[in-house]
């Protein structure tokens, strides 16, 4: 198991930033990052709105958050130098509130439908052992492209399952590998996700760990605020019909998480100079989200979705008891 998972980290955390030296940036790119995200403010989607999630489902997005659709959301996530799969991605939503400081990335992943029938039997310090074991195995990856290698400390919180309604909820903590900074300076992203019959439905929200107990309930709203369209629900897999995902809701969290992991650990020399300073003087989402970006993290706030990396399928279990082989990688999405 533990060498599946290091094979299918090593996969995936290769450089999602083509950048991490701030002197790299040059004047056409700062003017685009400039012009993305003035486009990104004019389809500002306000709430509250109805917004469709592709086929699958709707948001109702609540007062005093605002959208920005998938092309705008790309397009800025690209002036930033991060590789982004418009399939998966269906927009960020941020906070109008002039006083709340996070983001939240709403994607779509088609993967077929996540059996979760191993969730009751797993074990939060397992998978927590697997993403540390895993994280570092991909260091040498990292340190070989220039990206500053990092390091799982432990469960902002525990990976937790509502078979009710088929949500689950979870946050690592990464940081800057050998280094201890406070919780206010990290980053955490607190994943949601919502199950679906042909897959599952994504919001992370990039907060900082020392606000998270703080926005958690926005979070949860979010996810609460997701319908599934009728006949996309969990409760309407066809076995005889429809594609099952080769792997279960323990894999997917160690998966998904270590995928996402050089997302929000990423130091703070890239952003601080050009990100806060492109973002602040175009968008306007109130003193408290600027102030979000204007402080001087350590690891700075990811607000990045890189997805468009070739997929393998994650190992189809996360248990001491059952070492298992992953599955072949699929081809790279075309979805540049």
């Amino acid at each position: 198991m533990k060498a599946a998972l290091r094979l299918f980290i090593a996969f995936f955390l290769i450089p999602f930033f083509i950048c991490s030296n701030a002197n790299a940036l040059d004047q056409a790119a700062e003017a685009e990052q400039k012009a993305a995200a003035q486009e990104a403010e004019k389809l500002l989607q306000q709430g509250p709105a109805s917004i469709d999630i592709q086929d699958q489902a709707k948001l109702a997005l609540p007062a005093e958050t605002a959208f920005i659709p998938s092309a705008a959301a790309a397009r800025y996530l690209r002036s930033l130098g991060n590789r982004v799969n418009e399939q998966a991605l269906v927009g960020i939503i941020v906070p109008t509130d002039g006083k709340s400081s996070w983001l939240s990335i709403l994607t779509v992943e088609k993967a077929g439908y996540v059996r979760d029938d191993d969730a009751k039997d797993w074990k939060a310090d397992d998978i927590l052992s697997n993403l540390k074991e895993g994280t570092e195995a991909a260091n040498a990856e990292r340190k070989q492209h220039g990206i500053p290698e990092i390091e799982v400390t432990g469960w902002a919180e525990i990976p937790k399952y509502d078979a009710a309604t088929h949500k689950l909820v979870w946050s690592a903590i990464v940081a800057n590998k050998d280094r201890h900074d406070a919780s206010a300076d990290l980053s955490v992203n607190y994943r949601t996700l919502a199950l679906g019959r042909d897959g599952y439905l994504s919001l992370t929200m990039v907060s900082s760990l020392n606000l998270l107990q703080q926005y958690k309930p926005a979070a949860q709203q979010l996810l609460g605020a997701i319908s599934f369209n009728d006949g996309k629900r969990y409760s309407d897999f066809n076995a005889s019909t429809d594609h099952v995902a080769e792997y279960g809701l323990a894999a997917l969290v160690a998966g998904v998480a270590i995928k996402k992991l050089g997302l929000f650990a990423l130091i703070a020399a890239f952003f601080a100079k050009f990100f806060k300073v492109i973002l602040l003087a175009v968008f306007g989402f109130g003193a408290a989200f600027k102030k979000f970006f204007t402080g001087k993290p350590k690891t700075a706030p990811a607000v990045a979705y890189a997805e468009d990396m070739p997929t393998p399928a994650p190992p189809t279990a996360v248990t001491p008891e059952a070492p298992s082989t992953p599955a072949s990688p699929s081809r790279p999405a075309d979805s540049h």
